[in-house]
């Protein structure tokens, strides 16, 4: 109830000193005003409200709601109709007009169809008892799973949603919870793309990196991807040490006892859907197969595979958010027909299924919504360039600590503005002007700071949207999805950002890298020792 009130109270005051300006918000072309608050550290301010309150109040709607109103306040100088007029027409309105955000969301409509889709049909039921026949454990469950999404390397989007389709009839056969479902795909997303040369990810890296073969430098860079390479050696280590801690060990614990949605003891599991009697494995695996080939086939098809460049360029030039879409309705397409010529469903359930896997999504197009329209608020406040030039102004001196700096800087800006790529963006260009005439060396080192500061504060990051995705691929609540993997992430962070000391030091992944395991190792056995009960 207090925490209730607290927001309510939040609410309230923001309202109020929304309403107590009388002067209007009017300038003549809207383009060229620019706000007092304008890159400061004032910009920063929204986002951390928003992620604040979600995580004390548990509350995600109405938290980011709050942290745009802030943002749209700042704006307007605390003016009523700027305020409702930025947050709508700059906001919401854009984000949803936005061809790529559009893209993403019909992705994410046509994959809950086919999840919808593929548990009418009774393929998830038959996996997950086929599952259990050969994966005896649930370390072997957790496991498979970060296989899986270590070997769907393309794209983080069609990893969290893939991922969590074909591997939760497994883990909720091992009751293994949906938060520590939700932190396996999550932590096989980003990370894994971020050291994948043939993903959406190294093009988008590699095109940041102006007048430098930026492929070549993003290689060059993997070795020393830190946080991603440890994120992966967590996961293993978790599962092989059976090491939980911080909230995930509640929901961990209580899953043995048969609810997997929740840290409450007692609290009964949800029912499970009427099985298919008619469904085999096949109705599984054959959508889950069609749809990575013809997602791959509409990436490289965006990319002009077609129109004669190669593979690896195509993949480099793709769109992303139509190549997605692109393939997964085609996929949804021939998934249909397959079902109605093995009358495993009749026309008019293939059809039911469209309405219930767009339900299915609404929470996370509901979230995606709010955290694009709270970067658009941090955005027109100038958010990216205070942080940019706080980095400009500290690369004169500590020129050994900076990759760990540039580290901090990357994973603060992408936390507060959920997104890795408008990190990449910013820092990357300022890193390459820094080093280039200088210490190539620790160019290289400081770009892979960058990439990993920026998945890192993704990764965790309650307004990311590959959060948000992971949360809906696992079917688990947000904000218990972000709760749960926050002291894992605090974990890996910590180790790699003295990691990357030694490596701004000894310049070579040789020697940094094996520091970076060692520690995370002996850090895990501190913390099994010292959660033992």
């Amino acid at each position: 109830m207090k925490k209730k009130k607290l927001l309510r109270g939040i609410g309230l005051l923001i309202l109020c000193m929304a309403l107590l300006p009388i002067t209007a918000f009017a300038t003549e072309g809207e383009a060229e005003y620019t706000s007092a608050m304008y890159a400061t550290f004032w910009a920063l301010v929204p986002p951390i409200v928003a992620i604040v309150l979600a995580l004390i109040t548990k509350e995600v709607y109405s938290s980011l709601f709050i942290g745009i109103l802030v943002g749209g306040l700042f704006y307007s100088g605390f003016s009523f109709e700027g305020t409702l007029t930025h947050i709508f027409n700059n906001g919401f309105v854009a984000v949803l007009s936005d061809s790529y955000n559009v893209g993403i969301l019909i992705f994410l409509v046509i994959l809950g169809a086919m999840v919808s889709l593929m548990n009418r049909a009774g393929g998830s039921a038959a996996f997950g008892h086929y599952a259990k026949e050969k994966i005896k454990t649930r370390a072997g469950a957790q496991l498979a799973t970060v296989a899986l999404g270590v070997l769907i390397f393309i794209d983080d989007y069609f990893n969290c949603l893939t991922v969590g389709s074909v591997m939760k009839p497994v883990t909720d056969e091992h009751k293994v919870s949906r938060a520590k479902l939700a932190y396996l795909i999550d932590a096989t997303a980003a990370p894994v793309c971020i050291i994948a040369p043939i993903s959406s990810w190294a093009a988008a890296v590699s095109g940041f990196v102006e007048g430098e073969d930026g492929f070549s430098i993003f290689i060059r860079a993997i070795p020393y991807n830190f946080y991603a390479i440890l994120t992966i050696v967590m996961m293993i280590a978790l599962v092989v040490m059976n090491v939980d801690f911080g909230p995930m060990k509640a929901h961990e614990a209580n899953a043995l006892k048969g609810d997997l949605f929740s840290a409450k003891k007692g609290a009964q599991p949800k029912e499970e859907e009427v099985v298919n009697p008619k469904g085999k494995v096949i109705d599984l695996l054959i959508p889950i197969i069609t749809l990575i080939i013809c997602c791959v086939i509409g990436m490289i098809y965006t990319g002009g595979f077609f129109e004669g460049a190669g593979f690896v360029e195509a993949f480099s030039n793709s769109d992303a958010s139509v190549g997605l879409a692109l393939g997964s309705i085609c996929a949804m397409i021939l998934t249909i027909i397959i079902y109605l010529i093995r009358r495993v469903l009749s026309f008019t359930d293939c059809m039911k299924c469209l309405p219930d896997g767009f339900k299915a999504m609404v929470p996370a197009i509901l979230i995606l919504t709010f955290a694009w329209t709270l970067k658009a608020m941090t955005d027109s406040l100038g958010a990216a360039v205070f942080v940019a030039d706080a980095v400009q102004k500290s690369a004169g001196g500590f020129m050994n600590f900076l990759p760990a700096i540039i580290f901090l800087v990357a994973c603060f800006l992408a936390f507060s503005t959920g997104t890795s790529w408008g990190t990449f963006g910013i820092l990357i260009p300022i890193v390459v002007n820094v080093f280039l005439n200088s210490n190539p060396q620790l160019m290289i080192i400081s770009i892979s700071a960058c990439m990993a500061g920026a998945v890192c504060g993704d990764h965790c990051s309650p307004i990311s949207d590959t959060t948000i995705m992971a949360s809906a691929g696992a079917q688990c609540d947000h904000v218990n999805h972000v709760s749960t993997q926050l002291p894992y992430v605090i974990v890996v962070a910590g180790i790699s950002f003295v990691t990357y000391i030694v490596a701004g030091f000894a310049q070579s992944a040789w020697i940094s890298l094996p520091v970076g395991v060692v520690l995370l190792v002996a850090a895990l056995f501190v913390i099994k020792n010292m959660n033992k009960e």
